[in-house]
């Protein structure tokens, strides 16, 4: 099923680029993980909806193969859900842009809430 769903996603972007259109694919939407060890309690003032996050494939990352750091202007907020980052790791190290955005921030205790993103597949 995963292969499927990579495969469309391929064809889907080729169909837009022969079509001659641009634009970004949701692949889904995941909360940060990691929230309370980064830096995400420091600048959360700073944080908005709609926010663009990068998304950056850690190769040598010792925990986690597949890791992909989240960051914020250069900040980094966490990371990707080990459990949801198998399939994003392979469109990465496939050279595809890969992007996220801040989708709603919660005020609450739990650091799995704090932050909700979605994942873009960017034209």
């Amino acid at each position: 099923m995963k292969i499927a769903w990579m495969l469309a996603i391929l064809l889907l972007l080729g169909a837009q680029a022969q079509a001659g259109v641009s634009g970004r694919i949701v692949l889904g939407a995941q909360p940060v993980a990691g929230f309370q060890y980064y830096a995400g309690k420091r600048v959360w003032g700073e944080l908005k909806v709609g926010d663009a996050l990068a998304l950056i494939r850690e190769t040598d990352n010792a925990y986690d193969a597949n890791a992909i750091r989240i960051e914020w202007h250069g900040e980094k907020l966490g990371y990707v859900p080990r459990a949801g980052n198998e399939d994003l790791v392979k469109l990465l190290d496939k050279g595809l842009k890969v992007s996220g955005r801040i989708i709603n921030l919660h005020d609450g205790r739990s650091h799995w809430q704090r932050i909700l993103f979605e994942v873009l597949l960017e034209e």
